[in-house]
């Protein structure tokens, strides 16, 4: 069957590795706009893809608490770096992005609201954890009681090419989440990388297209096997755990625990950890005018919850205090995200564990808060 054009859906093929490149121009030439990690700026970061050259193949970022570095590595692997500070929300959901321009008429006003003229995006390499964050803002952007359709524009039109996990950082903690590290939906494709081959899951008919005119073979069960070890020995390596069997009563229970306190001490309210974090969704809205007054843009930008001015309504602020921001932070994350949509708003990837600049784990936390006891 070496050569056969276009694989069934749900087969799972082999094919070298350099074929990958191939798989990449069939995209392309769908129109896609390839976006994937890449080295720039000391860490791995998603940008515009055109060559497998550019993925980060033998690096590694090194992850703890508060701190991140990316190191050379002997390995010619094309995807074991585990995740940067970048997460595919930017992609899905802008920092920034206008939602309608006002244009005076006369004694009145023209309302127009935004287009979105970007491409199709085909996402290479997406990890477990990040494919668990895109379905949570899902519920919130395209399943909720007000969608946001730019958001769903944009999503719909997304094409997933998955990786299940063959590292693991010491800041990951996806298995307590039960949200990786093998990719089990919500792909076209999902590879797992070996030695001198891939792989490859096929999860659509969009998937089985893009391996059109690829050499490939049916996998065996010895690649099958080899495959699974893969995933089995990351699942290893994953030390970081933390309970979630008592959430979200936990948090509602130690609402108003003195350690709070504990926390607000170190806490810099800087927003890091909402910025990085992939499933974060809250935002604000500008406008911005033109110097004669004629022409009006509201632009919709990121916001956090650590932002003081974030919770400030009319009559004060309702959280002045950083003790009052992180609890709700947290509380949310991991509380009351589990009453709005059914699972917790945390997918274990790490992330705001290592750019927090104070060091601050949110599974350390937590276990801290939990034997603490009721006060």
């Amino acid at each position: 069957m070496a050569g056969s054009p276009t694989p069934r859906v749900s087969a799972t093929v082999i094919f070298p590795k350099p074929t990958l490149q191939q798989v990449l121009d069939n995209l392309r030439a769908s129109g896609f706009r390839l976006i994937g990690p890449t080295v720039r700026d000391g860490s791995v970061i998603l940008g515009t893809l055109e060559k497998i050259s550019e993925l980060p193949i033998g690096r590694l970022l090194d992850q703890k608490a508060g701190n991140s570095r990316l190191l050379p590595t002997h390995s010619a692997d094309y995807f074991a770096c585990t995740v940067g500070p970048d997460s595919w929300k930017r992609y899905l959901f802008p920092a920034r992005s206008d939602l309608l321009t006002a244009r005076r008429n006369g004694d009145g006003w023209i309302f127009t609201p935004a287009s979105d003229d970007s491409p199709p995006f085909a996402f290479i390499g997406v990890k477990s954890c990040d494919l668990h964050a895109i379905a949570l803002q899902d519920e919130v952007f395209v399943n909720g009681t007000i969608g946001d359709p730019h958001y769903a524009h944009r999503r719909q039109r997304v094409f997933m090419l998955a990786v299940n996990c063959s590292t693991a950082a010491s800041t990951c903690f996806c298995t307590s989440m039960s949200t990786g590290p093998h990719v089990r939906s919500g792909f076209d494709l999902a590879l797992t990388e070996l030695p001198d081959s891939f792989v490859m899951e096929i999860g659509s008919e969009a998937g089985s297209n893009a391996l059109a005119g690829i050499d490939w073979q049916p996998a065996s069960a010895f690649d099958l096997g080899r495959a699974a070890q893969v995933t089995q020995r990351t699942e290893r390596l994953i030390q970081r755990q933390v309970t979630t069997s008592d959430l979200p009563q936990l948090l509602y229970e130690r609402i108003d625990h003195p350690y709070w306190d504990t926390i607000a001490e170190r806490c810099l309210s800087c927003a890091n950890c909402t910025l990085v974090c992939p499933t974060c969704f809250c935002s604000t809205v500008e406008d911005h005018s033109d110097l004669n007054g004629n022409r009006t843009t509201r632009t919709r930008v990121w916001d956090s919850c650590f932002i003081l001015d974030f919770s400030h309504v009319h009559g004060g602020n309702s959280r002045p205090t950083i003790k009052s921001r992180f609890r709700q932070w947290m509380t949310h994350k991991l509380g009351a995200w589990i009453d709005q949509f059914g699972r917790s708003g945390c997918v274990g990837c790490g992330r705001c564990i290592a750019w927090c600049p104070v060091g601050i784990d949110i599974t350390e936390e937590l276990n801290r808060l939990r034997t603490a006891g009721a006060r």
